[in-house]
């Protein structure tokens, strides 16, 4: 079993001194959810007689194993999950009248996960992919950027195309999005006669940041909140490159569904509720993804392959 590390306040707090007042962003103040009432037109949506988990409940995973801040970690008592992602969670199920259940989980863990009904849902900064749709329902959120991000004091002044990585030991995610764009890259470089690149897997963010300033690894591409969030905390890494999520298009992060079941509807209803009445930008706001934010939610919108 891979060893994940537990994400806390608290460790954030020891880790930086700049946690609070560089970044802007108050984690203690985080810890209060943000609420929003039912919407009945979303709740009327849930098609009649689902079949929840838990009845009355959304059971959804959430990002906080091997994670990062702002998509999800534990507050000061070591075990209330809180972070951007249970929070937008947390409007869904106000939105369609349920009580919510977050269950921390792995990268690896939601896809059977939801397919399998061990979750009605997954709200894990997941991006929308041809692929993904022909076995998920999808419902939009935020918008997709991805950062490169380099070691304070690296050479490396910028990363934007293939050619930039030609050569570079980057850490990226297995099976994600941000994957098969440097694996398009490569392919791309290795065909023009380039260096191919050197993708490093690590298991956990802290191991990431291991590689990256020990200078195992020259640049590390994923989440551009994230990336950014991390920057702001410590100031030892930062920005050279940003990329859409759906390269070469744009791409949408959202709430992900077993296919077919009919629960998109409702749970793209609630979303719009919510950012109809301000309380999503709220969410976004504390956790610095405004930068990300849509007008309104769409259902399975083109993705990255599309």
């Amino acid at each position: 079993m891979v060893h994940r590390a537990k994400l806390t306040i608290a460790a954030l707090l020891a880790f930086s001194p700049l946690t609070q007042a560089a970044s802007g962003i108050d984690l203690i103040a985080n810890e209060t959810p943000i609420h929003t009432a039912k919407n009945a037109e979303a709740a009327a949506k849930i098609p009649a007689n689902f079949s929840f988990v838990q009845p009355g409940t959304l059971t959804v995973a959430v990002a906080v194993l091997g994670s990062a801040p702002p998509f999800g970690l534990f507050a000061r008592d070591n075990k209330t999950v809180i972070g951007s992602e249970a929070d937008i969670a947390r409007l869904v199920a106000d939105g369609l009248g349920l009580k919510l259940k977050l269950v921390p989980s792995s990268w690896e863990d939601w896809p059977l996960g939801v397919t399998s009904g061990k979750y009605d849902a997954a709200i894990y900064n997941i991006t929308v992919t041809k692929e993904r749709k022909t076995k998920f329902d999808f419902a939009t959120y935020r918008q997709d950027t991805l950062g490169f991000y380099v070691k304070t004091g690296s050479k490396i002044t910028a990363i934007n195309a293939a050619a930039d990585i030609a050569g570079k030991r980057i850490i990226v995610g297995s099976g994600t999005n941000q994957e098969a764009i440097l694996l398009a890259w490569d392919k791309e470089n290795q065909a023009k006669g380039l260096a191919p690149f050197q993708p490093l897997y690590v298991t956990d963010d802290a191991a990431a940041t291991l590689a990256l300033q020990s200078g195992r690894a020259d640049a590390t591409f994923g989440p551009n909140v994230t990336g950014a969030y991390k920057a702001k905390l410590s100031g030892n890494t930062r920005l050279v490159g940003v990329v859409p999520g759906g390269w070469p298009k744009t791409a949408n992060i959202a709430v992900t569904l077993k296919k077919g079941n009919g629960l998109v509807d409702a749970v793209q209803a609630s979303l719009n509720n919510a950012i109809a009445n301000g309380s999503y930008l709220q969410v976004l706001d504390r956790w610095g993804e405004s930068v990300e934010k849509i007008e309104h939610s769409t259902i399975n919108p083109p993705g990255l392959g599309d």
